[in-house]
């Protein structure tokens, strides 16, 4: 299954962070997800793509670094210092496929991913193309989800680009600056179709469903709501999926905090700021932290800090559940491997993100439950325990379900 080009799955979400970091930030939790900055001046499954955007300066590069192992994208007290998008691929983190792998005695564990876009800063007047504004908006539609860094910390010595440290603002002007882009391309799309005619019966059914689904969301954005707020019917989002609108993507906040507000970032008032915005578009709460230390030496500042558990992984986790998706996994003595799909997807459907062959011949699904796959120990354990079920084409694929395909072809 190829990766989406453009995503329409969910209502926006924020992360605060606890968390920490050394020469970059660290990430906390809420409706916002957290960072904190002590500043110094294997073949995958389906790879989903989460754009990393804020303003100039607020430390997008430095999460980009802290989130990709290895990342290497340019962090300086300048605006602009990155205008190229930076890429890195990160596995998603789940330890039941490392207990798979174990039980299974594979020789390799593949992890399911997601590539992070560390994409420029955007400034006010982006729309029109202040700043580079429309280079940059084109590489945010390219994205599946947005990851917003605010910043929520004082200092003097790093330069804000508007003077003052104010969230509420910062994430008003990205977000109006996805508006306008929105409009323009709406306000273009509608005279195009005004002048087209429809071929036949059945094009001429999905213009009048584009047409509808662009006028709500037209309103919605005069109204200042994001495209994904409005209500649309399958059909109406399947018209208008090729816009690729990016106030239609799912977002997540990341707030920026000092390195001494790691272990309780909900005191900020800043990030209090960006936890109320976030509430008001449904948002979730995560927890991430950003370090450029070794794993080992990061998990051991966290834990005496007071954070049981990485920020980052949560992080990562949250931009991979936010759109929607599901995981199976596949195990033998060859490997044990994480497989991404789809909500609702059924066996063959699941099958096809292995090979196409697989759905074109599917003839049933071999499947066990994670935890009953693990009281088992195998799969050969669990069939003789009633614990393996044979799954047809009408079958939808559950979160954790261990699989083994028959096909034919």
């Amino acid at each position: 299954m190829a990766r989406m080009a453009c995503s329409h799955l969910l209502p926006s979400m924020a992360i605060p962070v606890k968390s920490s970091f050394f020469n970059g930030f660290s990430v906390a939790t809420n409706p916002v997800v957290l960072f904190k900055r002590r500043f110094s001046v294997a073949k995958i499954s389906m790879s989903l793509r989460a754009g990393i955007v804020g303003l100039p300066n607020v430390g997008k590069s430095t999460l980009f670094n802290a989130v990709v192992e290895n990342g290497k994208a340019q962090a300086a007290n300048f605006p602009f210092c990155t205008i190229e998008p930076n890429v890195g691929i990160v596995a998603v983190p789940d330890t039941r496929l490392h207990v798979l792998s174990d039980l299974s005695k594979s020789k390799r564990a593949v992890p399911a991913s997601i590539e992070f876009v560390d994409i420029a800063g955007l400034v006010k007047g982006a729309s029109q193309g202040e700043g580079l504004g429309n280079k940059f908006l084109s590489h945010i539609r390219e994205v599946d989800s947005i990851l917003q860094v605010v910043r929520c910390f004082e200092d003097n010595d790093i330069v804000h680009v508007s003077g003052k440290v104010e969230p509420k603002t910062d994430i008003d002007v990205i977000n109006l600056e996805l508006v306008f882009s929105d409009l323009d391309q709406i306000e273009k799309r509608m005279e195009k179709l005004k002048k087209g005619r429809a071929k036949d019966s059945q094009a001429k059914v999905k213009e009048e469903a584009e047409k509808s689904a662009l006028e709500k969301i037209q309103q919605a954005l005069l109204d200042g709501k994001p495209a994904r707020s409005v209500s649309l019917s399958e059909f109406e989002k399947d018209a208008i999926r090729q816009l690729c609108l990016l106030t239609m993507k799912p977002v997540i906040y990341v707030a920026n905090v000092a390195e001494s507000e790691v272990a309780e970032p909900e005191n900020n008032p800043h990030v209090k700021e960006v936890i109320e915005e976030a509430s008001k578009l449904n948002s979730g709460v995560v927890e991430s932290e950003l370090s450029e230390l070794p794993l080992e030496e990061r998990m051991e500042y966290l834990k005496s800090l007071g954070v049981n558990e990485s920020g980052l992984g949560n992080l990562i986790r949250e931009t991979y559940g936010l759109l929607g998706l599901r995981t199976y996994f596949t195990s033998g003595e060859k490997e044990t491997k994480a497989w991404t799909i789809l909500t609702g997807m059924t066996a063959p459907q699941a099958a096809g993100v292995i090979h196409s062959d697989f759905e074109k011949g599917f003839i049933r699904a071999e499947t066990v439950a994670y935890d009953d796959f693990v009281s088992a120990g195998s799969f050969g354990a669990a069939r003789e325990k009633g614990l393996l079920r044979l799954e047809g084409k009408d079958y939808v694929v559950q979160e954790g379900d261990i699989m083994l395909f028959r096909f034919n072809v």
